[in-house]
């Protein structure tokens, strides 16, 4: 959570810079800082879902349950989930 609070004092950050008309390219570097933190809290969270939900799948050895784990990873890191 620390850092999502982190996340949204640099979009403060950056509604403030585009208030006061900043320069262009600082704007933009800073929007670049923010989707790469939020691609960092992206991937700690498939991380954790994989650590806890697709291991307990695998565990259940329930080839069903395996699979749409196994889809739900692919669609996330694909883009659609």
């Amino acid at each position: 959570m620390r850092r999502l609070s982190r996340i949204k004092g640099q979009v403060e950050g950056i509604e403030r810079m585009i208030n006061e008309h900043r320069y262009c390219p600082e704007i933009v570097h800073q929007i670049k800082a923010v989707r790469s933190a939020l691609k960092s809290v992206e991937i700690s969270i498939i991380e954790g879902h994989m650590k806890h939900c697709v291991k307990a799948a695998v565990a259940s050895r329930n080839n069903d349950v395996i699979q749409e784990k196994m889809e739900e990873i692919l669609k996330l890191l694909k883009g659609q989930g």
